[in-house]
C-alpha cells in the first residue's frame, strides 16, 4: 500500500504540539480533530503546548499577558498523555450530521 496522507491517519498524537501559530510545532489539521491532555492522571483543558518525550506541558500563568500580548505561561513537569477527541476520518470527509 502506498504511503499517502490518508493512509497515515492514526490515533496517535505527535510527540510535541503547540496551539501558537508562530511555533514550528503548530499543526492546524491535528488541532482541528481536538486534542485532549491528561497530565499526571488529571484532565487539563488549558494546555498551550506539550512534549511527551521531555515530559512537560505549558499552561497560562494567570491572566497577565507578556510584552507581546500572549499569555504568560509556566512549564509543569510530569507524565503527559495526549489523545484525540475525534476519530480519524480516512477519506478526509466531513462526517455524518446528527439530528438535533
Amino acid at each position: 500500500m502506498p504511503d499517502t496522507p490518508e493512509s497515515k491517519a492514526t490515533d496517535t498524537p505527535p510527540d510535541r504540539l503547540s496551539l501558537d501559530p508562530r511555533s514550528p510545532h503548530f499543526d492546524e489539521a491535528l488541532l482541528s480533530r481536538g486534542v485532549g491532555i491528561k497530565f499526571n492522571g488529571q484532565e487539563k483543558t488549558s494546555v498551550i503546548e506539550y512534549s511527551i518525550s521531555e515530559g512537560w506541558i505549558r499552561v497560562p500563568a494567570g491572566r497577565s499577558p507578556d510584552r507581546f500580548g500572549q499569555p504568560m505561561t509556566i512549564k509543569l513537569q510530569g507524565k503527559v498523555e495526549p489523545y484525540f477527541e475525534d476519530a480519524a476520518q480516512p477519506d478526509g470527509g466531513e462526517g455524518v450530521a446528527s439530528e438535533g
